[in-house]
């Protein structure tokens, strides 16, 4: 049987006329925060709202609306990608799907895209959204009644779907399985996190992080012929405009936190934040961006030139970046050594440090502005957000090619690989 981590298999896609034209996404809001009240549908609204207007693009323009969701923010998740659509003003004979990959979705979103645009879509609004304050409290057994003297069951739908029943593990767990499988220990995991605050606010007081951020006020989205939503912030909140999560966390702080298992290095301090929040890309195919850049004078943000989804083992599910990123750089025909930003999801400290060490990552190129243990990992927004972080991040710097990516619970990884339109030697 061949090795899952250095001989991957898996899927792989190749795309020519894959194009990121703009995206946008909400600031990130700490779990039970400015956003808890707010459905994960007027969230994806609102960024593709953004998104859509950023891209110039008219919502009439778009042949297909994708959108992403994992824990239902209230009883009607089954619409969310349809209300999505109508109310960010798509015409109603255009379609929608609901993608659904666990912390791949936002990726698979763009991997779906790259699909429907090969099919013949011109223009594909897509959306990820997750509210993780409002995962509900869940009973599923109960359809039948209640039996006298039996016990009631309810369950933190969240708090349980972190445990893998399978490999008997919780996801905290495979992050520890990593740490002592790489030999990774609890100060390098907090001098991780810490590096990872410290970027997230140099990237907030750089201006950096503000750049892809549609700031959230009260607002009402309209659709003639339907009922009117609203979105709605706390009494005296009238906007909000930043990340909430990025705080000074000097490297003491952090070692003085429990750990969340007795002797193991993953704690609150140095794991993925719980947050709130949206984000939102325009994704178009080569005949019509064509004709958007002659119209606008703009680039594409980035090119999607590749995507790679893997299987691993679910007890190491946070190694998962790493044979994805094999995948889709073999496949590709590229090394390591081609790719200039890295943005690689942080569900866990011990996790991101497991997948640089199996793939010998410069760290220099990894989340220079911060990842999810600074800023939140809202699971289905988290891969368009990074997507969109590591297009913009390779603009920054001047570099042709970027790799997007995260590990799935249950065992899975995604990656994609962007390219910078503008970069010199660019196709």
């Amino acid at each position: 049987m061949s090795d899952p981590l250095r001989q991957p298999r898996g899927l792989f896609n190749l795309f020519d006329d894959c194009w990121i034209l703009d995206g946008a996404r909400t600031p990130m809001v700490d779990y039970c925060g400015a956003f808890g009240s707010l459905s994960p549908t007027d969230l994806g609204i609102h960024a593709a709202r953004a998104a859509l207007q950023r891209a110039a693009v008219a919502p009439e323009a778009v042949g297909a609306v994708l959108a992403g969701n994992m824990a239902p923010g209230d009883s009607f998740q089954y619409m969310l990608p349809r209300h999505i659509g109508l109310y960010a003003g798509v015409p109603i004979d255009v379609p929608a799907l609901m993608v659904q990959r666990i912390c791949g979705t936002g990726f698979e979103l763009f991997r779906q895209a790259g699909l429907h645009l090969r099919d013949g879509v011109d223009v594909a609004l897509l959306a990820g959204t997750e509210s993780m304050t409002r995962n509900p409290i869940a009973a599923f057994e109960h359809r039948t009644g209640f039996k006298l003297g039996a016990p009631v069951k309810f369950e933190d739908f969240m708090w349980e779907a972190l445990k893998d029943p399978a490999a008997g593990v919780d996801m905290i767990g495979t992050a520890e399985n990593l740490a002592r499988r790489y030999g990774i220990t609890r100060a390098e995991v907090d001098a991780y996190a810490a590096r990872s605050f410290e970027r997230a606010l140099a990237a907030q007081a750089s201006g950096f992080l503000a750049g892809e951020i549609e700031p959230v006020t009260p607002t009402t989205f309209e659709r003639e012929g339907y009922a009117p939503r609203a979105l709605r912030l706390p009494p005296k909140v009238e906007r909000v405009d930043t990340d909430t999560h990025p705080r000074p966390s000097p490297l003491e702080a952090l070692a003085r936190l429990r750990p969340v298992h007795p002797g193991g290095v993953q704690t609150a301090g140095n794991s993925s934040a719980l947050v709130d929040a949206a984000a939102a890309a325009v994704v178009a195919g080569g005949a019509f961006t064509r004709d958007w850049q002659t119209r606008t004078g703009r680039a594409p943000l980035a090119r999607v030139a590749a995507a790679a989804v893997v299987g691993v083992p679910p007890e190491i599910m946070g190694i998962g970046p790493a044979p994805a990123i094999r995948l889709l750089l073999q496949r590709a025909g590229l090394t390591l050594d081609a790719i200039d930003r890295f943005e690689i999801n942080e569900a866990q400290g011990a996790q991101v440090l497991a997948v640089a060490r199996e793939l010998g990552l410069d760290e220099a190129h990894l989340n220079v502005h911060g990842g999810a243990i600074a800023l939140g990992h809202p699971l289905a927004a988290t891969g368009v957000r990074l997507t969109l972080t590591c297009a913009r991040a390779l603009r920054a710097c001047g570099g042709r090619y970027g790799v997007a990516s995260a590990c799935i619970g249950g065992g899975q990884g995604i990656a994609l690989l962007l390219e910078n339109p503008d970069a010199p030697t660019a196709a």
